[in-house]
């Protein structure tokens, strides 16, 4: 993809749009950004545009990257009935749920969740969609048209899997094979939910090499130590030489070995090249529960991970439901929850918003670096800080993000106003100049605007 019109010359070039005063590496001179076609061109001062973008010194990074979102089953969380809390009641409550979704309020539902991801930030998002003999393709045809609706704003992929267990339904396999069939990029699963968790994997592996797709599995999620499954999910993807291709996530279980057993796990994980994704908030929602005192986190610390050149993320999985009952798409906030629980700071927090950045874009896809180098895609965002550990440290909202180089959403930032009784306020504290309403009040005493 070229950057440059047929008449520009790279040597004086006139962009589609360039970004003014961003800041890109921290601790370094705001620069320009050109961006054309949808392309960033170049890096550098003083560049023309036919149109500017005013960065105001703050920091311009890659949007973020969610590795794992439950959109088909978002914001179901008024329709249960019988909600406690656990996983088990999460699970049957849902599936109960999911006789009634239709492709409507599928999309619907899904609409709003991706309207809040992408006004926080994130432009790229790999969705985990159920098919299954209860929901059948109804939630897969449903995300497919939003992710074709919404292609301007954010990059979907979709993961089909069966949450309930798959080894026990012949139509459920039947199902996954024909999304499979239909384009579904990756296969996902459940086995910790499945009467035969290995018979699950062995299926899985079998039909991802078929169809030559990556895997992306919910896996270990509990809060003992007994029954995981990393260890064979090693071994079959090494067994079936699909290194680099698979993508673990929640693996609570890890958080709760002996620093001996992790470092045997870690090993082998190493080998099967695999990436981790960690869910902060359903993890902490639903681990612990049954403990009185001493309650276990349940959620996973990567530093080490990270510093045996594993690719790891953090991301969102559900919002407003049964595993979740609360969210707002804020990847932001989800990086500051798990550096919370991990003890992150100083380097730490860099390392943290790497985990919805660059190194989630690794996740997703091994060879993308979602750098922000000349030549990468124009999918940005401003925050307004100057560093992405600070920005992990205030939980910093964009200010405006852009979309293969267009402007997709902006966000106002909150403007201190002078208050009615202004003479009683210490001077030099607020905007005296713009002043929102009257002085006066009515004879009700409301403030007239």
């Amino acid at each position: 993809m070229s950057c440059h019109d047929d008449h520009d010359t790279i040597d004086n070039t006139v962009y589609d749009l360039v970004i003014k005063s961003a800041r890109v590496v921290t601790g370094e001179t705001p620069i320009d950004i050109g961006i054309s076609r949808g392309v960033v061109c170049r890096l550098a001062p003083d560049l023309a545009g036919r149109a500017a973008l005013d960065a105001g010194g703050n920091l311009v990074t890659p949007g973020f990257v969610d590795t794992h979102l439950h959109l088909d089953k978002s914001r179901l969380m008024p329709r249960y009935r019988h909600f406690d809390g656990t996983l088990a009641s999460a699970i049957t409550e849902t599936a109960d749920l999911k006789k009634g979704f239709t492709e409507d309020d599928v999309y619907q539902r899904a609409e709003q969740t991706l309207r809040d991801c992408v006004t926080h930030g994130t432009t790229r998002i790999r969705t985990q969609v159920e098919v299954d003999d209860v929901v059948s393709l109804k939630s897969f045809r449903a995300i497919n048209a939003l992710a074709d609706d919404w292609r301007d704003y954010v990059d979907v992929e979709v993961c089909v899997f069966a949450q309930e267990g798959l080894t026990q339904s012949e139509e459920t396999k039947a199902l996954l094979d024909a999304a499979l069939a239909q384009g579904a990029p990756v296969l996902g699963g459940a086995p910790y939910a499945d009467v035969d968790p290995l018979g699950q994997l062995d299926w899985i592996f079998e039909r991802a090499q078929h169809f030559e797709v990556p895997i992306d599995l919910h896996l270990d999620l509990a809060e003992t130590t007994g029954g995981m499954l990393i260890e064979e999910v090693c071994r079959r993807t090494i067994q079936h030489g699909m290194q680099g291709r698979v993508t673990v996530g929640h693996v609570t279980q890890l958080s709760f070995v002996t620093p001996e057993r992790f470092a045997e796990l870690t090993a082998l994980a190493v080998d099967a090249d695999l990436a981790f994704t960690v869910l902060p908030a359903t993890d902490l929602f639903l681990m612990g529960r049954a403990t009185s005192h001493s309650k276990p986190r349940g959620v996973l610390d990567m530093k080490s991970l990270i510093g045996n050149g594993l690719r790891c993320s953090v991301a969102t999985n559900n919002v407003l439901n049964a595993f979740t009952p609360y969210g707002d798409g804020s990847l932001i906030r989800m990086a500051n929850l798990y550096a919370n629980i991990t003890h992150l700071s100083g380097e730490g927090l860099e390392q943290a918003f790497s985990l919805v950045t660059d190194g989630a874009a690794r996740v997703v896809d091994p060879g993308s670096a979602a750098s922000l180098v000349e030549g990468a895609p124009a999918d940005l965002i401003c925050l307004p800080t100057d560093s992405g550990a600070n920005a992990v440290a205030t939980i910093s909202e964009p200010l405006w993000g852009l979309k293969h180089g267009r402007l997709t959403f902006t966000r106002l930032r909150p403007v201190l106003q002078t208050p009615p009784n202004f003479d009683t306020v210490k001077r030099g504290t607020v905007d005296t100049q713009h002043p929102p309403f009257s002085s006066g009040r009515s004879d009700a005493g409301v403030l007239e605007l």
